[in-house]
């Protein structure tokens, strides 16, 4: 494996060697191929003269690899991604000059990794051009190999590997490390424990990010050392390796740091998370679902490691070599940037007794973030609230507010006030104009409810007396608050600072003319944009899952419970309906009954009195009797027919 050519002053062109990395849809895979690609490019722009990577281009590196599902998403960094069986990817591997296999963060890729091995193996005698295969192991297979001593530490090199032994987790790891070093010359060996290995160790307790625990726990005694590398100082070795192509097949890729994980964790701490630890029983680690097997047993390593080849043989421009302890404002910078964790700040803004503090809470909830209110430090003397942002600096510097962010419940107030905070807190100095400018990374935003004195007013008479009190809503304070209010309002508005910030405030409107506050809120909502704070421990989303099953049960309960009781409901109905049916048939059937009757009555009158009568009738008009009644009875009796 001695081709090692290297781009030669005056060759304008290079076929692209094409680089394969397995996984590349996972974290460690991803940033090796993005740093790697980026500093293999670096170095041959000179020759090539381009600026920026271009795998299209010849003379560049072709990144190439395999990836968990079949999803969309594109990377700029990766020319081809597959998602095949071994037999189509056997053919993908022979397309490409260099295959670096990773089994340090998933263990479905050893049995892979044994496959590729062997099918490149066989495959060598069809070779046209050597091939370079590099296997990223991890230190675990080290774990059980000499322990070091409280009082005199040893250092473990690369020349020992031959008598590491493995932690019984990682007996096919170290198995495939044999099978890879056993195969000849032609393929290389890493062996590294990265910062992420460390990150996910503490990634499970995620509450102590979001300052819901004020310790973090250190399982075990915490002395246990700990060996670590930078993502990118890996991938740096690894590139290294792929242009040198050094004798040595294994290789420890370890930086100088000597740290146990009590220091590491004590600078998470300090730096994520609440400042403090506590140190508890490994076997707790067991108990939070977050927290992998693998995970556990690699927090729990302990090792004291030297990268005596790299050291040797590589001229590398590390990144992190001096570890993790004394790099944690870089690691935790990039552990927010690769995580998309923005802190949100939010000032909600206008009159007391508008509703700030139910839409700050709303926020708080929804967003996760922290909420701050003057309100809070009552038992301050009156005389510092004079100076509400020294109240404010505690909190505002605390890990939790800079970390997730927080909601400001009323303040600034003035526009003084909104100076002081941003100057403080949100801004800082652009070396080249001189003007403050927004710290990059912040996402600021302002929001205005409002209404008349006249509105809130009503709505604070309307309220219990004990939220009055509680919120200091009497008369005499409301009205003085009001009027301050619209006095700060008209003299400078608050607003104006952040409109000359670039930071547009959002003006909720009348909230007399918002009588749905979900509306309200869910305008808030499409402003801020979706979370972007840590997403939900995987307690937290069985948790959820739960709740929203118990949710479904719920309404599909009452929703047969409704449709049961709309059964019935129509079944009274219509037990009325065929009644009311039945009466009306029934006194339809009188009403013809009568009507029959009738008939024949009316027949027999017309035929055999209404004669008689009419002349009784006439005989009455004529003669005039005194009595008209005597005379017409007497008549008609005298005149009846014989039958009648």
């Amino acid at each position: 494996c001695s081709d090692s050519r290297k781009p030669k002053m005056g060759k304008s062109k290079q076929a692209p060697r094409r680089v394969f990395i397995n996984r590349i849809d996972s974290y460690a895979s991803r940033n090796i191929a993005k740093v790697l690609l980026q500093f293999i490019w670096n170095s041959l722009a000179p020759f090539l003269r381009v600026s920026q990577p271009d795998q299209t281009e010849s003379g560049g590196f072709q990144v190439v690899g395999t990836v968990s599902d079949q999803s969309e998403e594109e990377w700029p960094f990766v020319l081809e991604k597959y998602f095949v069986n071994k037999g189509d990817l056997l053919a993908k591997l022979l397309s490409c000059d260099v295959i670096i296999y990773n089994i340090s963060q998933h263990a479905d890729q050893v049995e892979e990794g044994f496959w590729a091995a062997s099918a490149l193996h066989n495959e060598m005698g069809h070779f046209s051009e050597p091939k370079v295969f590099i296997l990223i192991s991890t230190v675990m297979t080290w774990a059980c190999s000499k322990s070091p001593g409280p009082d005199e530490p040893e250092l473990l090199t690369d020349e020992s590997f031959r008598s590491r032994k493995a932690h019984r987790n990682f007996k096919t790891h170290i198995d495939l490390e044999k099978k890879v070093v056993k195969l000849g010359k032609t393929v290389r060996r890493i062996s590294a424990l990265r910062f992420e290995q460390r990150r996910r160790s503490l990634e499970g307790r995620h509450t102590s990010w979001m300052g819901e625990e004020h310790e973090i726990p250190v399982f075990g005694d915490g002395n246990n050392f700990v060996p670590t590398i930078h993502i990118s100082d890996l991938a740096r070795v690894v590139q290294n390796v792929i242009e040198h192509r050094p004798e040595p097949q294994y290789l420890l890729a370890v930086d100088s740091s000597s740290c146990t994980l009590g220091d590491i964790v004590k600078a998470v701490a300090a730096e994520l998370g609440p400042g403090k630890i506590c140190k508890k029983p490994f076997e707790e680690a067991f108990l939070i679902k977050d927290l992998s097997v693998m995970e556990i047993d690699s927090m729990l390593v302990n090792l004291r490691l030297s990268a005596a080849h790299i050291e040797t043989l590589f001229s590398i421009n590390w990144l992190c070599q001096s570890g993790l302890v004394e790099n944690i404002d870089l690691v935790a910078k990039e552990y927010r940037q690769e995580r998309e964790l923005l802190p949100v700040r939010v000032c909600v803004l206008g009159p007391p007794a508008v509703g700030k503090s139910t839409a700050c809470k709303a926020i708080c909830e929804h967003y996760r973030l922290h909420y701050i209110s003057l309100k809070d430090a009552e038992i301050i003397p009156q005389v510092a609230l004079t100076h509400p942002l020294k109240m404010l600096n505690e909190k505002l510097q605390s890990n939790p507010c800079r970390n997730q962010g927080f909601v400001l419940d009323g303040f600034p107030e003035t526009y003084e006030q909104a100076k002081d905070l941003m100057a403080v807190f949100l801004l800082s100095l652009d070396e080249e104009d001189g003007t403050s400018k927004i710290v990059p990374g912040l996402c600021i935003f302002v929001l205005c409810l409002d209404a008349s004195d006249d509105f809130l007013i009503d709505r604070v008479i309307n309220l219990p007396e004990s939220v009055v009190q509680k919120h200091n809503y009497e008369q005499e304070h409301l009205l003085r608050r009001l009027a301050e209010y619209r006095k700060n309002a008209d003299a400078d508005p608050v607003i104006n600072y952040f409109l000359e910030m670039d930071v547009a405030p959002l003006h909720l409107g009348d909230v007399r003319l918002e009588p749905d506050w979900g509306l309200l809120m869910q305008k808030v909502y499409d402003t801020l944009g979706q979370p972007k704070n840590y997403s939900s421990t995987r307690e937290e989303e069985e948790e959820e899952e739960l709740r929203k099953a118990e949710e479904r049960l719920r309404r599909e309960a009452q929703d047969k419970e409704e449709e049961e009781r709309w059964k019935e409901e129509e079944a009274r109905c219509r037990e009325a309906r065929w009644k009311e049916w039945k009466q009306e048939v029934v006194r339809q059937q009188e009403e013809e009954l009568l009507e029959a009757q009738s008939l024949s009555t009316r027949n027999y009158l017309l035929e055999h009195v209404m004669p008689t009568l009419t002349q009784g009738l006439a005989e009455c008009c004529a003669v005039r009797p005194e009595n008209p009644v005597e005379f017409l009875a007497e008549y008609l009796f005298k005149n009846n027919p014989s039958d009648y």
